[in-house]
């Protein structure tokens, strides 16, 4: 039987958020066709893995009932994950128990080649989360970008539904006890601060006045005007219920009571540890200021670009990539007649009304507007250049009140895999200046259609794979389809004004400068002031988006790194397919191959294309 190697890799969330290191190298295909009997055998072998994974996605899934609500799956829909490191711990000692079972009961070399794929990457998974307990403590637990004291108010108001009474008393339920897992990460970030484990001192502001917001506004009436937040999003949801007046009361008393009993006296609790930690914090910003920070930069570059590439390699290639895409945008300024230069064609695009809604309420409905037109205009035009599209619905909205002052400058959270709540792409619309309009066709592409909106809803809708690949995620893979969706549509015709095709191109400045500033603030020691001022030079983008996008940057070490990283290897793997191929090479039969398997690492996504390759070849 097969055995593959572990590797030491950084803790990744086994099935739903599965980060990988470079994938072992798979076998070299046999040269000899299949006899009926093996080929029956390798069909037996597959259904009874696929059987197993199954069994173990689900064992994993009912661990986390968030994460049965976000697949619509009706359990547990009145408890929260437990946050616990002893109950993380429980978890690996499964995930090592399922590992150790799926090499004792399946023959890899009797799998097919794609029971062969879902055995590699389950058994890589799992030696990534087993490896990564090592960094179990190294990831910041509140900061301006994630964190329960925003993720978890978040959950309540885009995933949990209320359809009826019951799901009003299990939301209820939630707002009574959210004060458990609350208490429990401020206790982990007390203890990780104690260890040295913490977020530069601009972080804490953030995380402060997101924590207010939750509990700003009257949480004594339901009839008030300036409603709390979550009691408003309970209220909404309730009204649309068949209730009589006094069942609707008591809901409605009950969640007053919870958000004043059990809800703000958590937020006081975490408000106050930043307020304690805030005077003692470091404003070093990168991290090698960590224990063996060095060490665990390295193994978030690895995770994040399933490549083995260095820091040095990674912010060389930044360097060529802006150099490159500044001689592109220089052909730009030529077809506009713009009469200057670059720097100050970049500063006429940050600062010109013409590329700019106004604030308020009207130029964001006309942003929300113009986004989804384009999302729109692209649906129709998929069939060229695409054999499978979505099914699940997606809507376009501006991020909401309380977090878009931290939140980035655009993402998208998929659908529910049984179609009741759709994908949604988020525009952060809380200052329209560092939202400009050259850079919205490029941005609805890449959160949208053909990005992740697409990506993300096909992964979860194949079929005849294992559920662990459907959810799986591969930031490089993931992150890299989404640029390269932004370049495809160029290849298209579209991009007709010559200021959004210098959108397109800022965008991708922007994911190449990354490689720069990411390198530079986690290797190099720079400062967030030097990241901020190489952002400002070399990109069109306001100093409000630098300043916030390397603060993100700060406390999501390596992240950064994954688009350009994984649009490059889609693009040359296009490229030598179409060499390989000539009049063979279909772009929609290309595409298949990157989206027909779910996620995976740039090493696997390579070998899909090579088996595209010969299979065309062979016809």
């Amino acid at each position: 039987m097969r055995r593959i190697a572990p590797h030491t890799l950084i803790l990744a969330s086994l099935f739903v958020l599965g980060a990988c290191a470079p994938a072992t190298e798979a076998p070299t295909p046999k040269a000899n066709v299949e006899t009926t009997d093996t080929t029956t055998t390798a069909a037996t072998e597959k259904a009874r893995l696929n059987a197993w994974f199954e069994d173990r996605f689900m064992e994993s899934v009912r661990a986390y009932p968030q994460q049965l609500t976000s697949l619509g799956i009706d359990e547990r829909q009145d408890e929260w994950n437990d946050p616990s490191r002893a109950y993380a711990l429980e978890q690996l000692d499964r995930t090592r128990e399922d590992l150790a079972e799926m090499r004792e009961l399946f023959d890899y070399d009797a799998l097919d080649a794609d029971g062969q794929l879902s055995y590699r990457l389950f058994e890589k998974n799992a030696d990534n989360a087993l490896a990564g307990r090592e960094w179990w403590d190294h990831q910041y637990t509140y900061t301006q970008m994630r964190g329960a004291h925003s993720s978890l108010p978040t959950f309540l108001m885009n995933n949990h539904k209320i359809n009826d009474l019951e799901d009003a008393e299990n939301y209820l339920t939630r707002l009574e006890t959210i004060d458990v897992p609350l208490d429990e990460y401020t206790r982990q970030a007390k203890a990780k601060f104690e260890k040295g484990i913490a977020p530069p001192t601009f972080v804490y502001d953030f995380v402060i006045e997101s924590s207010r917001n939750i509990i700003a506004g009257n949480p004594n009436d339901a009839e008030s005007e300036d409603l709390n937040l979550l009691l408003g999003d309970f209220k909404k949801k309730v009204e649309k219920l068949d209730l009589d007046e006094p069942t609707r009361t008591g809901l409605y008393e009950r969640a007053i009571a919870a958000i004043v009993n059990d809800l703000t006296p958590a937020y006081e609790r975490i408000i106050a540890e930043m307020e304690r930690q805030k005077p003692l914090s470091s404003s070093d910003d990168g991290a090698w200021k960590l224990p063996d920070g060095g060490d665990y930069y390295s193994a978030r570059l690895e995770v994040m670009t399933t490549t083995d590439m260095s820091a040095t390699e990674i912010h060389e290639l930044g360097l060529s990539e802006v150099d490159r895409i500044h001689s592109e945008m220089r052909e730009i300024m030529k077809q506009v007649e713009f009469d200057g230069t670059l720097q100050e064609f970049f500063e006429f695009t940050r600062t010109d009304s013409q590329f700019f809604k106004p604030e308020g309420a009207r130029g964001r409905a006309a942003y929300l507007k113009e986004a989804t037109k384009f999302i729109d205009d692209m649906k129709v035009r998929l069939p060229e250049v695409f054999n499978r599209l979505p099914k699940a619905e997606l809507e376009v909205r501006a991020v909401e009140a309380f977090r878009e002052k931290a939140a980035g400058k655009a993402f998208y959270n998929r659908p529910a895999p049984d179609g009741t709540r759709p994908g949604i792409y988020y525009a952060n619309l809380y200052r329209m200046d560092a939202m400009p309009v050259y850079q919205m066709e490029a941005l609805a592409y890449h959160e949208g259609i053909p990005g992740h909106h697409m990506q993300l809803s096909i992964s979860q809708e194949l079929e005849g794979i294992p559920s662990f690949r459907k959810y799986g995620r591969f930031t490089a893979y993931s992150e890299g389809w989404g640029l390269y969706s932004e370049y495809l549509p160029k290849e298209m015709g579209l991009y007709q004004d010559p200021y959004s095709d210098s959108g397109r191109l800022a965008m991708e400045l922007w994911r190449a400068a990354r490689l720069v500033v990411d390198t530079g603030l986690h290797d190099k020691k720079w400062t967030r002031e030097e990241a901020t001022a190489y952002l400002m030079t070399n990109t069109p983008n306001p100093e409000s988006d630098c300043l916030k996008a390397i603060e993100r940057y700060i406390v999501m070490p390596g992240q950064a790194t994954a688009y350009k990283i994984g649009m490059n290897k889609i693009l040359e793997l296009r490229e030598g397919a179409k060499a390989e191929l000539g009049d063979k090479f279909d772009i929609r039969d290309f595409h298949d191959a990157i989206l027909a398997t779910g996620p995976v690492p740039l090493s696997i996504m390579e070998e899909q294309v090579d088996l595209y390759i010969a299979e065309a070849k062979a016809g």
